[in-house]
């Protein structure tokens, strides 16, 4: 009976044998330092006061303790909100990354940024500095204000989350083409 059990187990042995490199090839495709949600809505809050909302289709959650960083490859909303959660601005783009050892977001392509007057910014890339809440680009940006009646255009822009009051470091109100516009804000 001896002899049958070591020749049973023998043989179930030999045929489950699998590559080494298989093996591993299967390991190496999972990446355990990013997690991946589907239809998110982060709220990010301040002294238990919400202070901006964060939402989009895709979110890659990088939790590497070296590298840690939130990144909305599929597009993405947000709203920065007042001490009484009323909203002050909102901005829509393509891309979103949350980088924790920089302190800063860097939004990039078809940047749009609103606030409640109506006035609207658009550019290529914005980056948001989370300590001294300062928004900011040195990429070309075109700032329309309706109530004014005015388009701006320039290089180089600063601004805080309410997008109130803004400066453009290098204006210029040269009439231009609709196909440089969109080139320049990269559409």
């Amino acid at each position: 009976m001896m002899k049958y059990t070591a020749l049973i187990f023998f043989v179930v042995l030999a045929s489950c044998s699998n590559d080494l490199q298989e093996i591993n090839k299967l390991f190496e495709t999972i990446d355990t330092d990013v997690e991946i949600a589907e239809d998110v809505s982060v709220i990010y809050s301040d002294s238990a006061k919400v202070r901006l909302k964060v939402s989009g289709p895709l979110l890659e959650r990088h939790v590497n303790k070296n590298d840690r960083r939130d990144i909305f490859t599929d597009g993405v909303h947000v709203e920065f909100l007042d001490e009484k959660q009323r909203p002050l601005s909102w901005l829509d783009a393509k891309y979103l990354e949350q980088v924790d050892r920089d302190g800063k977001v860097y939004v990039r392509d078809s940047v749009v940024l609103y606030n409640t007057e109506n006035e609207k910014l658009e550019t290529s890339e914005l980056i948001w500095d989370e300590v001294s809440e300062k928004i900011y680009t040195d990429k070309f940006v075109r700032i329309t204000q309706p109530e004014k009646g005015d388009t701006s255009y320039g290089y180089g822009f600063e601004t805080d989350r309410k997008f109130t009051e803004f400066t453009i470091k290098k204006n210029f109100s040269a009439k231009m083409n609709v196909e440089d516009i969109s080139k320049a804000l990269g559409q």
